[in-house]
């Protein structure tokens, strides 16, 4: 699957998806933004199953503020709608893959009892 392109209009739909979901918050004149595109690119042909989304933080200014967004690339991983990875710096494929293999393989029920937990 490509790449799709994600706005503040579309982002909280986007996330909130059964599954995983790769978001990259990037800027067109960011070098290593530019870098890791074609790695990002070529994961998501990889890993149809999963969502590879971008979110251009230039045109995208409010939701990269509402996203904590303060140094680009930035990698945020969903599954099933929750936030389980966020980390600023541009991976190589071998990274990105190893995250994606990780957040394939959380125990969900898990990860939604520790959050519970957290609140209480």
């Amino acid at each position: 699957m490509a790449t799709i392109d994600i706005t503040e209009k579309t982002f909280d739909e986007t996330v909130a998806r059964d599954g995983v979901v790769l978001v990259d918050f990037w800027a067109s004149w960011c070098g290593p933004c530019r870098r890791f595109a074609p790695t990002f690119a070529a994961a998501s042909e990889e890993h149809p199953e999963a969502v590879f989304a971008k979110v251009d933080t230039e045109a995208e200014q409010r939701l990269a503020a509402a996203a904590s967004i303060t140094s680009i690339p930035t990698l945020m991983a969903f599954r099933d709608g929750i936030l389980v990875f966020s980390q600023p710096g541009a991976l190589d494929p071998s990274g990105l893959e190893k995250l994606i293999a990780a957040v394939q393989g959380l125990d969900m029920d898990e990860v939604r009892a520790r959050l519970k937990a957290r609140a209480s």
